[in-house]
C-alpha cells in the first residue's frame, strides 16, 4: 500500500493517482461522464454491497471448517444418505430444482448460434491480446505446417525455408478436411479439382473442374456464401467463401502465390474462421498487484474497445507493429456487398469476490473488493463500443460480457449481478447490458448450478467446466478427508467425469441452445496440437459450443472439430442418464497405499512445476506461461495450475505421506532443475544458490506449507505479497 499522497480524495475514497488520472482522463472524458459522477457511484457499490461481499467469505470459511470436521469424524465422506443430509443441513447444498430457462435478450450470434474456439489470453500483454483479438480468422495451411499435427519425416522440417514436400501433405491434409466439410457431388474428391469456378448466372453458384474434364458443384449449392476478387495488378486472386455448420472457410485461389503455383486448383491458402469468442483475462493469468499493473491492463481494455491498440515489438531482426484487423468484404451469390467480422467478439474476466485493491481505499483506509473496481472501470471502457465510440464494433447487439470466476454458489452469482446491476446505474446504461458468464469452476456451483443460472437468468450468456480450478477447489475441499489420488488420476476420476456431464446437462435444461455458450476447459500442451487435433474433438461431442485454447494457432486447428461435428444438432440429440449427486459428490481418495518411488515421483512433478511458474510471476510479473514439466515438455501454466499442484502437495503433507523436511528439501532439487530449464535467459535470477533468500523460491513454499489456511487454496495472497516485495525493492 502506498503512501497517502499517492491517493487522491473521490467522494469518500481515497484513488491512486495513476488510477485516477487514467480513468477520469482517458475514460470518462471523451465519454462525457463527470467524475463526480463515478466515483459516487463506486463510493455507493462499496458501501452498499461491500459488507455483503465480506459476508458471502466468510460463509466460505465457516462452510469449510465445517466440511473438515465432519471428513474428520466420518474418516472421509461417511455414508451419503448422510453425507447429502448434512451438506444440505448447511447450506452447502441448495434446493434441487429444474433449472429455470434464461431469458436473455441481445445476445451476439457468435455466442448464441456459432459453436466455435474460444481464446483465453492475459489482457496485460498487449501484443497476445492483439493476436487473440486477431484469431477469428487463421490460415489452415499454416497451422498444419507449423505443427505437429502433420509429422515431420526425414528431411522434412517445419521450421526455415518452404519445403515442397511438406508442403504437399499440407495439401493434401486439407484435401480431406473440406471433403468432409464442404463435400462435392458424386463423392468427388477435392484433391482431384483442377480449378475453381463461378458461374456466370446471378444468383452464383461455385463449381470445381476435375482432372478429367468434368465440372461438379457443391453437395449442398447452399454453402458457398460469398466470394471475392482481389484488384491487386497482376493477381489473378479470388477468394470463396463457404459456410458449414455457422463457420466459415475461405479458399483462396492465387496461381500466382508461391503455394498457389503449385497446388493442384492454385489454392494459395485456406483460412477457416477459427477464434470466434476470446476472453480478455483480468485474472488468473496475469500479475496485477498494485495500481501500476491495473491501469496498465485497463488501457489495454480500452484500446481494443477504442480499436486502436497497438503493439510494436522485434520479430526476426525486424521491428514490427501489430493492429487490429478490419472486416472481411464479400459479394454474397447474388451480387450484394456485405462484410464478416474481423476480428473475435471479446469477453472480459473480471477477478473474483475473494479478491481486494489498494488501488481504491475505503475513507477509513482499506482496500476494496477488487470485483466492484474491475466491474466500474471495465464496463465504463466497453462503453466506448456500446456507444459506437470505436473505430470497430465489438458487440454489435450492444452488449458487454464479464466473465466471472471463483463463485461459490447462488448467493455469490446473485452478488455478481447486483455489481453489474449497479455499474449500469451508474454509467447510465440499460438494464441487462452486462451479460455474465459463470465459471463452474468450484465445488458449490457445480452442485447448484442449476440454482446459479437461475440467479442470473436474464444476464447469463456462458457457463463452463473450468476443470483446473475445479481440481484445485475438489481438493482443498476434501482436504480433512484423507489423502488425495494423484493429479493425473484427477482427469477420470468419477467426480470430474460427471462434473463434465453435469454442466452440458444443466446448460441445456436452462434453455442455453441458441442463447448462451455452453463451454468447455481449456487444452494445456500449447506445442501438442497432433494430440489435441486427435483428441478436443471430445468437447463438441459432449455438447460443448466452445472450448478453450492456448494459441490462435490452436483455434485454427480446433476449428476444424466444429466442421466435423455439428454442435447445435448434437445438443438436440445428446441423451444419456442423469448425472447423479453421488457420483459429483465422490471424493478423489486414495484407496490404495502408494510406493515411496510412486510418492516421491509425484512429489517432484508438483514442485517442479510449481517452481517453474512462480518464479515469473514474482520475478517477472507474467501471470501465464509456458513452463516445460520435469520431462521438459511445455505445459500452460496459470493460477488454476498452480492452485492443484499447492494443494496436491499441501493434501499429502497434511496427511502425512509426505514429510515437511522432504518437501523442502524436493523444492530445493528441483530449483535446480528449473533453473537449468531457464539457463538461456540471461534475465533470470537462480533459485538453487541461495534459496532461502529467494523470493520466488519461498514463494513456492509458502504456497505448499501454508496451503491447508489458505482459503479455498487460492495462491493469490501469497503471490500478491511476494510479488510486492520484488517490485518495491526494484524500486
Amino acid at each position: 500500500m502506498g503512501s497517502d499522497t499517492d491517493y487522491v480524495e473521490r467522494r469518500g475514497l481515497k484513488v491512486h493517482r495513476g488510477l485516477s488520472r487514467f480513468v477520469e482522463g482517458n475514460v470518462l472524458a471523451p465519454l462525457s461522464i463527470r467524475p463526480d459522477a463515478f466515483w459516487s457511484g463506486l463510493a455507493e457499490m462499496v458501501h452498499t454491497l461491500g459488507p455483503a461481499n465480506a459476508e458471502l467469505l466468510v460463509q466460505r470459511r465457516e462452510l469449510q471448517e465445517r466440511l473438515d470436521a465432519w471428513h474428520r469424524a466420518h474418516k472421509g465422506a461417511g455414508p451419503f444418505a448422510a453425507y447429502e443430509s448434512f451438506l444440505r443441513e448447511i447450506g452447502y447444498l441448495e434446493e434441487d430444482e429444474r433449472p429455470e430457462a434464461i431469458a436473455v435478450r441481445q445476445v451476439d450470434d457468435e455466442i448464441a448460434h456459432v459453436p466455435g474456439p474460444q481464446l483465453v489470453v492475459p489482457l496485460s500483454n498487449a501484443r497476445f491480446a492483439l493476436n487473440a483479438a486477431n484469431a477469428r480468422w487463421g490460415s489452415l495451411y499454416d497451422a498444419l505446417y507449423g505443427t505437429n499435427v502433420i509429422e515431420d519425416d526425414g528431411d522434412t522440417a517445419r521450421t526455415g525455408s518452404y519445403d515442397p514436400v511438406r508442403g504437399a501433405k499440407v495439401i493434401e491434409y486439407t484435401d480431406r478436411f473440406l471433403d468432409e466439410a464442404v463435400p462435392l457431388v458424386g463423392n468427388r474428391r477435392h484433391g482431384d479439382v483442377v480449378a475453381f469456378e463461378l458461374s456466370a448466372e446471378v444468383p452464383r453458384s461455385l463449381s470445381a473442374r476435375m482432372a478429367d474434364g468434368s465440372s461438379v458443384g457443391l453437395l449442398d449449392p447452399g454453402q458457398l456464401a460469398g466470394y471475392a476478387v482481389e484488384g491487386a495488378e497482376g493477381s489473378d486472386g479470388q477468394h470463396f467463401l463457404l459456410v458449414n455448420h455457422g463457420l466459415h472457410i475461405e479458399i483462396v485461389v492465387d496461381r500466382n502465390h508461391p503455394v498457389g503455383r503449385g497446388h493442384h486448383a492454385g489454392v494459395a491458402d485456406v483460412i477457416l474462421e477459427a477464434a470466434i469468442t476470446t476472453i480478455v483475462d483480468c485474472e488468473d493469468s496475469v500479475a496485477a498487484v498494485d495500481a501500476d499493473d491495473k491501469v496498465a491492463i485497463y488501457e489495454n481494455w480500452l484500446g481494443l474497445m477504442r480499436g486502436d491498440l497497438e503493439a510494436t515489438f522485434e520479430k526476426d531482426g525486424t521491428e514490427q507493429t501489430r493492429r487490429l484487423h478490419g472486416n472481411r468484404s464479400y459479394r454474397s451469390p447474388d451480387g450484394a456487398s456485405f462484410e464478416l467480422p474481423g476480428r473475435s467478439l471479446l469477453l472480459i474476466r473480471n477477478v473474483g469476490l475473494h479478491m481486494y485493491s489498494d488501488a481504491v481505499l475505503t475513507e477509513g483506509g482499506q482496500p476494496i473488493p477488487e470485483g466492484m473496481l474491475d466491474a466500474a472501470v471495465t464496463v465504463a471502457i466497453a462503453a466506448f463500443d456500446v456507444r459506437g465510440l470505436g473505430v470497430y464494433r465489438n458487440s454489435r447487439a450492444g452488449s458487454i460480457y464479464i466473465v466471472k470466476p471463483k463463485l461459490h454458489g447462488s448467493a455469490e452469482v446473485a452478488h455478481a449481478v447486483e455489481i453489474f446491476a449497479a455499474a449500469e446505474r451508474m454509467l447510465n446504461l440499460p438494464e441487462h447490458t452486462v451479460k455474465i458468464g459463470i465459471m463452474d469452476e468450484e465445488r458449490r456451483t457445480t452442485l447448484n448450478l442449476a440454482a446459479c443460472i437461475g440467479a442470473a437468468r436474464q444476464r447469463a450468456i456462458f457457463i463452463n467446466t473450468g476443470f483446473l480450478d475445479r481440481t484445485g477447489d475438489e481438493i482443498h475441499s476434501a482436504m480433512a478427508a484423507g489423502p488425495v489420488i494423484r493429479k493425473a488420476e484427477m482427469r477420470s476420476a468419477p467426480w470430474l467425469l460427471s462434473y463434465e456431464d453435469h454442466n452440458v446437462d444443466v446448460g441445456l435444461a436452462a434453455g442455453f441452445a441458441g442463447v448462451a455458450q455452453i463451454g468447455k476447459g481449456m487444452w494445456a500442451r500449447p506445442d501438442a496440437m497432433a494430440e489435441m487435433v486427435k483428441e478436443k474433438i471430445a468437447h463438441p461431442l459432449a455438447g460443448g459450443s466452445c472450448a478453450w485454447v492456448p494459441s490462435p494457432t490452436a483455434a485454427t486447428l480446433h476449428a476444424m472439430h466444429y466442421h466435423q461435428v455439428d454442435v447445435v444438432a448434437r445438443q438436440i440429440a445428446l441423451s444419456r442418464p442423469s448425472v447423479s449427486l453421488e457420483a459429483l459428490l465422490d471424493l478423489p481418495l486414495l484407496t490404495e497405499a502408494l510406493s515411496t518411488e510412486e510418492i516421491e515421483t509425484e512429489l517432484a512433478n508438483n514442485a517442479q512445476s510449481i517452481l517453474g511458474y512462480v518464479v515469473r510471476w514474482i520475478d517477472e510479473g507474467v501471470g501465464c506461461s509456458k513452463v516445460p514439466d520435469i520431462q521438459n515438455v511445455a505445459l500452460m501454466e496459470d493460477r488454476a495450475t498452480l492452485r492443484i499442484s499447492s494443494q496436491h502437495i499441501a493434501n499429502w503433507l497434511h496427511h502425512g505421506l509426505v514429510s515437511r523436511d522432504l518437501v523442502v528439501s524436493t523444492f530445493e532439487r528441483m530449483a535446480a532443475v528449473v533453473d537449468a530449464q531457464n539457463s538461456s535467459d540471461p534475465s533470470y535470477r537462480p533459485m538453487a544458490e541461495d534459496p532461502s533468500n529467494n523470493p520466488a523460491f519461498q514463494a513456492a513454499v509458502e504456497l505448499v506449507l501454508g496451503g491447508v489456511a489458505s482459503p479455498n487454496g487460492y495462491t493469490e495472497p501469497v503471490l500478491h505479497a511476494w510479488r510486492r516485495r520484488v517490485k518495491g525493492a526494484a524500486e
